[in-house]
C-alpha cells in the first residue's frame, strides 16, 4: 500500500491477494474477540476518508507545498495544544503517526463522477467471503461522509455546487453497500472534532456550520433506508489533555437530525464517560438507537470487563437496554500506518467489550444477550 501511495509499481493480483487476506484475518480476529456485528477493518484502504479520491474521476494531484510539523490527525495549533503546549510539542517529536501512509493532495478540476464500483464490490466481497460459515449478526462497511474535506475546487462555480457533486458521488458507494444487504456506516469525525481548530468561532456559530453539514449528509442519504444506516462521529486520534473537546450535550439536537437509524459516538474516554446522564433528560428519539463506545482508542490501557459492564448498565438503564448496540469508541488506526494502538492490544480491548457485554447482558437479561459492534 505504501508502494502504490508513493506511485511505484505494484503486482495488482498479488495486492487484492493480500486485501483478501488482510479481511479474512480481520474478521476472524473480530469474532474470536466475541463481535457479533463486524466489518471489514478497512485494510484495504490508506485512510478512512482520502481513500475516495482514488474513487472518483474529476481530481488532479498536487505536490504538498506545505512543509508544517506533521503529528497525524491532532493540531499542534488548536484550542488544546494551546492550553498544554509543552505536552504537544513533545508528541510532535515522538509522533506516533510519523509513518502514517499519505494520499497526494488532489484538487478538482473536472465534473465530479463515481468511479470506484470495481473497488467497492471488491470491499463487498472480501467482507462478505470472511463472514461466510461465521454466526454474526450483520456485518457493515464504513464510507467517509460526503462533505469534501479533503480537496480543493477550482471547478465548479461555487463551494455550494461543489458539495452537492460530491455528495452525488459518495450516494453511489451508499447505495452498492445497502444494496449488498450491508449496513452502511457513515464516518464523519470532522463533525465535532473540527471545534478544536476552529479557535475563533463561537459555539453557535460553530453550531450552525454543523446544521449546514447535516443538510448535505441527509441530500446524500435521501430516499436511502435509515434504518439501515449507521453514523459515526468521534474527536480523532488525539492522546491529549482533550479539555477542548465539544461535548454531546453541545450537538445531540444536530445529530438527531442526520437521517440514520443509529449513532456512534465516543462514550469510553474520560472526557466523555459521564454522557449518559444527558439521557436522563434527552428524549431518544423513536426508532432510533445509540451506539455508545464502552473501550477508547484514546488510550492502550486495557478495559477490565467488570468496568466495561458498568458503562454498559449504566447506558441501558437510562435509554432502554432495547435502544443500545454497544461499540468501540472509535477505530483504532483509522490511517494506514498509525501505529498508536498496537494489534495486540486493539484485540484485547475488543475482547473486554465482548466479554464486558456478555457480563452485562447477564445482569439486565438472564439470558438475552445484547449485541456487540467493532
Amino acid at each position: 500500500m505504501r508502494a502504490r501511495e508513493a506511485g511505484q509499481p505494484v503486482d495488482r493480483e498479488a495486492f487484492e491477494q493480500r486485501v483478501r487476506e488482510a479481511v479474512a484475518e480481520n474478521v476472524g480476529h473480530q469474532s474470536e474477540a466475541g463481535l457479533d456485528i463486524v466489518n471489514d477493518g478497512e485494510v484495504g484502504k490508506p485512510s478512512f476518508n482520502n481513500y475516495i479520491l482514488e474513487r472518483m474521476s474529476g481530481f488532479e494531484v498536487r505536490p504538498a507545498a506545505s512543509t508544517e510539523r506533521r503529528v497525524g490527525p491532532i493540531d499542534p495549533n488548536g484550542r488544546d495544544a494551546q492550553q498544554f503546549p509543552d505536552y504537544y510539542e513533545y508528541v510532535l517529536a515522538h509522533s506516533p503517526f510519523a509513518n502514517t501512509i499519505r494520499i497526494a493532495p488532489r484538487v478538482c478540476v473536472g465534473p465530479l463522477r463515481y468511479v470506484g464500483q470495481e473497488l467497492v464490490q471488491r470491499d463487498i466481497a472480501n467482507l462478505k467471503n470472511a463472514m461466510g460459515g461465521r454466526n454474526f449478526v450483520e456485518g457493515f462497511l464504513p464510507s467517509t461522509s460526503p462533505i469534501p474535506n479533503a480537496s480543493a475546487n477550482e471547478y465548479y462555480r461555487s463551494a455550494e455546487e461543489y458539495s452537492a457533486a460530491y455528495a452525488d458521488a459518495m450516494r453511489e458507494e451508499y447505495r452498492a453497500i445497502l444494496d449488498a444487504g450491508l449496513l452502511l456506516q457513515i464516518d464523519d469525525p470532522s463533525m465535532v472534532s473540527a471545534w478544536d481548530s476552529r479557535i475563533d468561532l463561537p459555539l453557535e456559530d460553530y453550531r450552525r456550520l454543523a446544521e449546514q453539514r447535516v443538510e448535505l449528509i441527509n441530500y446524500a442519504l435521501r430516499d436511502l433506508p435509515e434504518d439501515r444506516i449507521r453514523y459515526h462521529t468521534c474527536y480523532g486520534v488525539n492522546f491529549g489533555p482533550r479539555v477542548s473537546d465539544l461535548q454531546l450535550a453541545d450537538v445531540i439536537d444536530i445529530f438527531f437530525k442526520i437521517r440514520a437509524g443509529a449513532y456512534s459516538f465516543e462514550a469510553a474516554n474520560p472526557r466523555h464517560e459521564h454522557e449518559w446522564r444527558l439521557f436522563e433528560h434527552v428524549k431518544l428519539p423513536d426508532g432510533k438507537v445509540l451506539i455508545p463506545g464502552m473501550v477508547t482508542h484514546s488510550n492502550v490501557t486495557i478495559e477490565h470487563p467488570e468496568a466495561v459492564a458498568d458503562r454498559i448498565e449504566r447506558w441501558a438503564r437510562t435509554v432502554g437496554a432495547e435502544n443500545i448496540i454497544v461499540g468501540n469508541d472509535c477505530g483504532f488506526a483509522s490511517t494506514a500506518g498509525n501505529a498508536e494502538i498496537p494489534p495486540t492490544v486493539a484485540w484485547a480491548k475488543l475482547r473486554a467489550l465482548a466479554e464486558g457485554a456478555r457480563l452485562a447482558s447477564a445482569r439486565l437479561y438472564a439470558k438475552v444477550p445484547a449485541s456487540v459492534s467493532g
